[in-house]
């Protein structure tokens, strides 16, 4: 995977096409949803990198898995990898919230979300990432 995006085989679509089709298709308030979304990550960190994994989730990685956009039936999912050791001020995640690792946000259609919190949140968890990348490149030099 390069820095923009392609992902060097397979159909010949980046990640990022892959997701365009993917909120073209959806053609409703998910497709208008995940495109909020991604337009937010993107200007919480311009230097984000799109992915395509696990046959059709959208992942945004910043020296590791920041989040994921799932759409479903009822809801946009938003799961952040490593959202349980991330401060949630403003109360964003309603999901997954037993777990260990992951926290998610649940968005239903008409659901408005604090976007600069989201912001925020989206910057705590990359930032999470690069101290922990720091962090293990000093254990092993």
């Amino acid at each position: 995977m390069t820095r923009n995006g392609t992902n060097g085989g397979g159909t010949g679509d980046t990640p990022s096409q892959l997701i365009d089709a993917r909120i073209s298709e959806l053609g409703d308030w998910r497709g208008e949803t995940l495109a909020w979304i991604r337009r937010v990550i993107r200007e919480a960190d311009p230097d984000v990198v799109e992915e395509w994994k696990w046959r059709g989730v959208p992942v945004w990685e910043h020296d590791g898995i920041i989040c994921t956009g799932e759409t479903y039936k009822q809801v946009v999912k938003m799961t952040f990898a490593r959202g349980a050791a991330l401060k949630d001020p403003a109360g964003l995640f309603n999901s997954s919230l037993d777990g260990n690792t992951r926290r998610a946000i649940d968005i239903r259609e008409g659901e408005e979300i604090d976007e600069e919190a989201l912001k925020a949140l989206i910057r705590a968890a990359v930032a999470l990432n690069m101290s922990t990348r720091a962090e293990k490149k000093r254990k092993s030099v």
